[in-house]
């Protein structure tokens, strides 16, 4: 779909070719600011960047940046490091040892242990991903708390059964305490970064330790070959809007219960079935009235809508203003730039 953040991520990865990871690493008491830089090839369609810093012995925070369709991850953390992501635009989905997919989305919080994704696949079902990772190695931090952890008398390995206990992941739904901790670490000075995030971190710590168990819930996993059919129809739908499939014919087609495609469809793409394909045929629309002469009654039948008058309304419902006036917004819009521009 089109959203600002896929334009965002882009041109945050506007220097990483195609098929290419860049990693980008800060150790602890590090020497200068632009850490040590490592490229390694991934899939054709891809770009991928993650630049990590060393906050603390045991404790470290990743920023991750990534673009595609899907691409192969591998890792070497130990058994006993405690992964803490959070998503701050798209979505992302780990198809792990086992068979088993997990996936969450846009202001999420979620806990594994590392050694159930150290060697998975991993999906993006928007496109792109932002987020970051905090790292917490249980072994290090045993011997080696920091001392504002200590003195609020915080324990990780608590913190880790607490969230984790007998379940692989967990998580804690977008909320807007989530939202004030995270809302200032992604855009920091270079210079502000590493005292900044060890303060960010630390809260974000605090906030765990305060939090009930009974406020996280379990991940919704599914297993990789469920997974696989749900993008089917997915492929399906996005490559006909101007049909209209039932849920009933999708269940029939796929061979895949009508409940657990709803279920799966949501955990995957992060809305119901028909919110996502509303969501879509507007933008598809949105594009058409920005890039063609077609009429508005075309375009409608074109993303799948009869009546242009129901068509008229899906639009102002996603968009805030009718498809007449956004194409004449648009084509103003066009007509000040060129006016302003600068002649030869």
């Amino acid at each position: 779909m089109e959203k600002d953040f896929i334009y965002h991520i882009k041109d945050k990865l506007s220097d990483v070719p195609d098929g290419t990871c860049v990693i980008i690493r800060h150790p602890l008491n590090r020497s200068s600011l632009h850490g040590t830089v490592t490229r390694t090839s991934t899939s054709s369609g891809v770009r991928l960047r993650t630049e990590s810093y060393e906050l603390y012995p045991g404790i470290e925070l990743s920023y991750h940046d990534y673009l595609g369709d899907r691409f192969h991850f591998c890792h070497s953390h130990a058994m006993s490091v405690l992964s803490i992501d959070h998503c701050r635009y798209g979505r992302i989905g780990w198809e792990m040892e086992g068979g088993l997919s997990l996936y969450f989305g846009s202001g999420d919080l979620s806990f594994h242990i590392t050694d159930k994704c150290s060697n998975s696949e991993i999906s993006l079902p928007l496109g792109c991903y932002e987020g970051l990772t905090v790292s917490l190695d249980l072994d290090i931090l045993k011997e080696n708390k920091p001392e504002l952890l200590c003195e609020a008398g915080v324990d990780i390995c608590r913190l880790c059964r607490k969230f984790c206990g007998d379940r692989e992941t967990a998580a804690l739904p977008a909320n807007s305490r989530i939202a004030h901790i995270f809302s200032e670490v992604y855009d920091l000075p270079e210079q502000m970064k590493l005292p900044y995030l060890k303060l960010k971190c630390q809260e974000l710590l605090f906030f765990l330790d305060m939090t009930e168990p009974s406020e996280t819930q379990i991940l919704d996993a599914h297993y990789s070959g469920q997974v696989e059919i749900i993008r089917q129809i997915h492929d399906l739908m996005l490559a006909h809007p101007e049909k209209r499939y039932t849920i009933d014919e999708l269940s029939r087609q796929y061979l895949i219960n009508t409940a657990a495609l709803k279920k799966i469809f949501k955990s995957v793409y992060g809305m119901p079935i028909a919110s996502y394909m509303k969501q879509y045929r507007i933008s598809q629309a949105a594009r058409m009235l920005r890039e063609t002469d077609e009429s508005i009654s075309a375009i409608a039948r074109t993303v799948g809508y009869e009546s242009q008058s129901k068509f008229s309304a899906a639009f102002k419902d996603i968009m805030k203003i009718l498809p007449t006036d956004y194409r004449r917004q648009y084509k103003d819009q066009l007509s000040s730039s060129s006016s302003h521009a600068p002649s030869s």
